[in-house]
C-alpha cells in the first residue's frame, strides 16, 4: 500500500464514525482543490474543511463500506456505499439550510485523491447522485400523477 492509499483511508475513517474535522484538516494541502456535486469546486484546506463539516453535522455518524479501493501512482481512488441518518441540519449551496429529515440514506459514490511529495490531498474529485440523495431524504417535489402534456 503506498501513500495515497494510506492518506485516502485516513480520510475515510476521519469523516466515518464520528467526525474528526481536525484530521480531515491536516490531510489537505493548503492550496488543495477538491470538486464535489453538491459545493461545486472548492479551493483551499478551510474550504474543503468547512464542505466537510457541513456535510457530516447533516449525516454526523456516517458509514462507508467499500466496494473496490485502487491506487494509481499518487492517486488513491474509493467506490462505494455512503450510508447514515440525516439528524442535523442540511446546508444548501445558496446557505439556507434544511431542518433534518431523521431518514436514513445509503448513496453510492466515487472519490478520488491525488495526493502530493508532502504527504497531502492536492486534488480532491467527490461523485454521488444528488438527486437520488435528495430523494432519499424525501427533499425532492412530488411528481404529478397523469398523462404528460
Amino acid at each position: 500500500m503506498g501513500q495515497a492509499r494510506e492518506v485516502m483511508d485516513r480520510l475515510t475513517e476521519a469523516l466515518t464514525g464520528k467526525p474528526d474535522l481536525e484530521v480531515i484538516g491536516e490531510l489537505f494541502a493548503e492550496d488543495a482543490v477538491a470538486v464535489t456535486p453538491d459545493g461545486g469546486e472548492l479551493h483551499g484546506r478551510d474550504s474543503i474543511v468547512e464542505y466537510w463539516r457541513q456535510m457530516t453535522d447533516a449525516v454526523p455518524e456516517g458509514s462507508f463500506e467499500s466496494l473496490h479501493a485502487y491506487e494509481i501512482g499518487n492517486t488513491a481512488i474509493d467506490e462505494g456505499f455512503f450510508g447514515g441518518r440525516n439528524s442535523g441540519p442540511i446546508h444548501m449551496p445558496d446557505g439556507e439550510s434544511l431542518p433534518a429529515t431523521q431518514k436514513d440514506v445509503r448513496i453510492r459514490g466515487v472519490d478520488l485523491a491525488t495526493v502530493g511529495e508532502d504527504g497531502r490531498i492536492v486534488d480532491y474529485r467527490l461523485y454521488f447522485d444528488e438527486l437520488d440523495f435528495l430523494g432519499q431524504l424525501g427533499l425532492l417535489p412530488e411528481e404529478e400523477s397523469g398523462e404528460p402534456s
